[in-house]
């Protein structure tokens, strides 16, 4: 007969998700998520394979589960500029408030960490980086179709510099910058980028 799991395996990502996103890949060892979930090493490696399959396996589910459902809102927002300046004031209230607050990203902190050589990792940091640069496109054509964009701007590349902007929020916050030294950096950027920078704020 098969073996039967005594453990829900979703609840062991759930909690392997947390340990990475709070610790690292590197200073996160499998008997850190044998202590944290109760499942032995052998359960484990039979469920999931090693300590990098895991790892794996849990950013793909923070880069679905938590960053999707917030790129899929911009993304479909028709307000604009607005919309962009709401989402970053809700990347900062929850980077440096709440739960998590001083995490930063944990797909920010895999692009600073060595497990980005992981090819399978590189490619979930490359499809989140899409997503979120087609959300802030998006966001801009409307924008710049609503008349809010200063002339000159071309959307595309400013969809670069916002992407990189959220990934610097990321990093800062985690360093304990405040969220007022957030707030004017993103406002000054917002500033550059609006026909009428008050409408936005």
């Amino acid at each position: 007969m098969p073996d039967v799991k005594h453990f829900d395996p979703e609840a062991v990502l759930d909690s392997a998700e947390e340990l990475f996103w709070r610790r690292g890949a590197s200073t996160t060892g499998v008997q850190d998520i044998v202590s944290a979930t109760g499942v032995n090493r052998s359960s484990l490696y039979a469920t999931f394979g090693g300590k990098r399959e895991l790892y794996v396996a849990a950013l793909r589910r923070y880069a679905d589960r938590r960053s999707g459902p917030v790129f899929r809102r911009l993304a479909e927002d028709d307000r604009g500029l607005p919309a962009i300046a709401d989402f970053f004031r809700a990347l900062i209230g929850v980077r440096c408030a709440g739960e998590h607050a001083r995490w930063g990203c944990m797909v920010t902190n895999a692009h600073a960490g060595a497990e980005n050589d992981d090819p399978d990792v590189r490619a979930v940091l490359h499809d989140h980086h899409d997503r979120l640069r087609a959300a802030m496109g998006a966001a801009l054509e409307r924008a710049r179709a609503a008349g809010e964009l200063r002339p000159g701007v071309v959307p595309a590349t400013s969809a670069d510099v916002l992407s990189l902007l959220a990934y610097g929020v990321n990093v800062r916050s985690r360093a304990g910058a405040t969220p007022r030294a957030l707030g004017d950096t993103v406002t000054a950027v917002l500033d550059s980028l609006a026909n009428r920078p008050e409408e936005i704020r």
